[in-house]
Order: C-alpha cells, then structure tokens, then sequence
C-alpha cells in the first residue's frame, strides 16, 4: 500500500467550477506544499448557462462533458490530480436553480437518497483518509439545489465514515466576513470603469457571506491568486475573469477573494484565528 501524504483534505463541491471560485487557492496552497487533495464534484453542471456565444450550442450530456474537460484543466492550474465525479461521471445530474421542473428529475441530484449518495462519499473518504472536510453551509452557500444537497452528503458521509473507522478531525464551511465582502465591492466600483465588465454585482450574490464573528479560518492565498485565476478561467463556460474580478452569466462583476474563509464546525481549535486547515491535527 502507497503511503499517504501526512496532510490530506478533501473538497465537496456541487458543480464544476464551484471549487475554483471558493477554494481555488486553498487548494493550489494546499498541494504545492505536499498534501493529498482530493475533490469530489457531485455533478457535472449540465444545466449551468453559457457565457461564451460559440459554446451555447452546447446542452445537457455535451455541455457535462464539455465541463469536465474544464475542471481537468481547472486542476491542472491548481497542482490537483486527484479529482472525481461522485458515483462516476454522469450518476448525479444537475437540479437546476430552485423551484424549477428539473428539481423533479429523479436522476438529478437533488432527489438522490442522502445517505446512497453518502455512501459512495464515505468510499472515497476510506481510501483516502482525510483529516479536513471542506463544504457549503446547510444553505448550500446560497439556495442552490444541489449545493444544499452537497452538504447533506457530506456531512452525512463524515458521520457514517466515523461509524466505518474513520473520522474526519475537523470539518469547514465555504465562508465571506462581510466587512471583507463589502471593502472588495468599494474598491469594484471604484476601479469598473477600466474593467471589461459594465455592471457590478452586490454582496448579496456572494455565497457564504457572514458577520466576522462566525470566521474561525483564514488562509492566505495571495502566493496562488494566479493559479486561482488561471482555475476560475479555465471554467470558459460559466465565467469571465479580467485581474481581480469576474462575472457569471448574469455579467454582474464581482471581486475574485484570494484570501479564502472559512467556519470550523466540527472539530476543535484554539482561540485564535487559524491559519491552517489542519491546524491542531496531531502529525499533520
């Protein structure tokens, strides 16, 4: 048996370029440093909506496939090679926004069984033996089906793994301190007028944004911001990155966090604010 890196931490994201936009620099950190990073998409965003005009003939099973090869190359950017779909590409497709009729789709993932698709988790969990979680709030960050979705099964994966002999130590939420996500849009107004972009967005279309109080983590990526960028670019389908700020399909800019946040929810830490996932982790 290979031996294991002493550092191993694993990502749960719901679609194909989530990981970049909240953890790409965690992650390009985390693995140029030696760790293990494992990351887990639970779908291949096959409803996700196309930027680019010459790729909008792309839907459903070509546009997944087209997503995967991004996220590939998204990996590639961040020094990540282990990365899988849950269950294997195409298990689990994507549920849409909420209250649309693909919510009702009984292959999407938004009407898995939790604790089926927990247990193809808790697999990958055995094998790899991570000592760090990282996921969404129970809110999915921010309404998402399958973001909401991503944390039942991770959360649940970490409570059936332990029964199966392993526990995770400590567990994260994707996290924003507000004064962070409000200083970020004030200096977007100020520099948009030499940005491609035309319209800001606001904080509140920012996933995961809490008071300051509720931030146990902070890591530092500023030594990654260009392969966190490089990550997000290669997501050519759903975003548009110009130096500090980018743009979903809905064109409102909004500022790209090289500093990445995050809330301990399981797992125990000292009074201070980390700044280490696996801070406290004894051989880690």
């Amino acid at each position: 048996m290979t031996e294991q890196p002493a550092r191993r931490l694993l990502l749960v994201h719901a679609h194909p370029d989530d990981e970049s936009i909240n953890n790409g620099a965690t992650m390009a950190r985390y693995a140029a440093e030696g760790a293990r990073v494992t990351l887990v998409t639970c779908t291949l965003g096959e409803l996700g909506e196309v930027i680019p005009p010459g790729l909008r003939h792309l839907t459903g099973a070509a546009l997944g496939a087209h997503r995967l090869g991004e996220l590939t190359a998204a990996m590639r950017a961040v020094g990540v090679e282990d990365f899988r779909l849950l269950g294997g590409a195409g298990r689990y497709h994507d549920s849409g926004m909420m209250g649309l009729p693909e919510n009702d789709d009984p292959s999407c993932f938004w009407q898995a069984d939790v604790d089926e698709a927990a247990a193809l988790l808790v697999e990958v969990i055995l094998e790899t033996r991570p000592q760090v979680l990282v996921t969404y709030d129970d809110n999915g960050g921010y309404g998402h089906p399958d973001h909401i979705q991503a944390h039942r099964v991770a959360m649940r994966a970490a409570e059936l793994a332990a029964d199966a002999g392993w526990r995770i130590e400590k567990v994260y939420w994707n996290r924003v301190p507000r004064p962070v996500g409000e200083q970020a849009f004030a200096r977007l107004h100020d520099e948009l007028p030499g940005l491609p972009f035309d319209k800001p967005g606001v904080l509140a279309d920012v996933p995961g944004v809490v008071e300051e109080a509720l931030i146990t983590t902070e890591i530092d990526g500023t030594a990654y911001a260009a392969a966190k960028s490089a990550a997000m670019a290669a997501h050519a389908t759903q975003l548009e990155v110009s130096g500090s700020y980018f743009v979903l399909s809905n064109e409102l800019a909004q500022p790209l966090f090289t500093t990445e946040y995050y809330e301990l929810v399981g797992g125990e830490h000292g009074d201070a604010r980390e700044s280490d996932l696996f801070s406290g982790i004894e051989g880690a």
